[in-house]
């Protein structure tokens, strides 16, 4: 089949280049604009659109999506199906509606579970034990379409959004060419979602990074797994901001009714702290601002932190 590909971060550049490597063709790459990157501002094209050009596919990126620019486009590509895969924005409906064979998208969630727009970190931070992919047919609400095919993926005990998303783009790749040869073939029939156990995550944001001491200890250990490497975890400390990138749970945490984010003991192996539900955790690797990022051991080197102090 002609198949117009919607992607833009590093996420979606193993299914264009899966599709590259099908009997489907690429009629048109669809990313969104340049950016600037770094400290000097460089702007930077997307991940999928630097694929396109070295495979020298016809590409555009569309500052909106409303207006007739990207439907003539599309039309005028001859795409007979379109393929979305992280693309970062909502498609209109008059869109949708010009590949004759309608929209495929590739969901990195076991829908209905973790629906919206950050799956991978929500997995983590909800203790999930399996991920996976689902491939849908599009429409007009939030992840909602007719379910295609699934593939589920152990999430490890040391997996991060980091480690899994990899893992995740490389299983959906295969997934999503399963599916166009399943589709063309006409083995495939498109089933609802059921709405038992459907969800819907939040856009990450820069304040669910500060840490609250009065969740359990296994909480805040999933939530720093979901929300590495962005937005991280940090707390307060002397007036100061002190990020967090180690954070085990403590299985045997002593008994006390001591407040939450008091420090129960620090030493080699880190800085155990009290949490909610009388459980602790062991802060193992940080970096105070304007700092590098150390061990504990080497932290408590030149910060003498003392039983009773607090975090937060």
């Amino acid at each position: 089949m002609k198949v117009a590909y919607f992607g833009t971060p590093d996420f979606a550049v193993p299914t264009l280049e899966a599709l590259l490597g099908s009997r489907h063709e690429i009629v048109l790459v669809v990313s969104k604009p340049d950016k600037p990157v770094g400290r000097k501002l460089v702007m930077t094209a997307p991940p999928v659109i630097e694929v396109a050009r070295r495979h020298g596919l016809p590409e555009t990126q569309p500052a909106a999506l409303k207006g007739r620019r990207l439907d003539e486009e599309l039309a005028a590509s001859g795409a007979e199906i379109a393929v979305v895969v992280a693309y970062g924005k909502l498609i209109p409906a008059e869109t949708l509606a010009v590949p004759p064979r309608g929209f495929v998208n590739l969901h990195p969630s076991l829908l209905p579970r973790h629906r919206g727009p950050s799956p991978i970190q929500w997995a983590l931070v909800c203790g999930d034990r399996f991920s996976g992919v689902t491939t849908m047919q599009l429409d007009e609400g939030m992840d909602t379409g007719p379910i295609l095919l699934q593939e589920r993926l152990a999430i490890e005990p040391a997996d991060t959004a980091e480690t899994l998303a990899p893992r995740l783009a490389e299983l959906g790749a295969g997934l999503v060419v399963r599916t166009l040869d399943g589709l063309e073939e006409g083995a495939l029939s498109p089933r609802p979602q059921p709405e038992d156990g459907a969800n819907v995550t939040p856009m990450l944001r820069r304040s669910f990074a500060k840490v609250d001491w009065t969740m359990p200890a296994r909480q805040l250990v999933n939530r720093l797994r979901g929300f590495t490497p962005w937005p991280g975890l940090f707390t307060k400390f002397r007036g100061g901001r002190l990020k967090i990138f180690g954070l085990e749970e403590v299985r045997s945490a002593p008994i006390g009714n001591e407040e939450p984010g008091t420090v129960l003991d620090a030493g080699p192996a880190g800085i155990q702290v009290r949490c909610g539900r009388g459980s602790a955790a062991l802060m193992t690797e940080m970096q105070r601002e304007g700092r590098r990022r150390m061990p504990a051991d080497a932290f408590l080197i030149g910060e003498r932190v003392s039983r009773g102090e607090r975090f937060g």
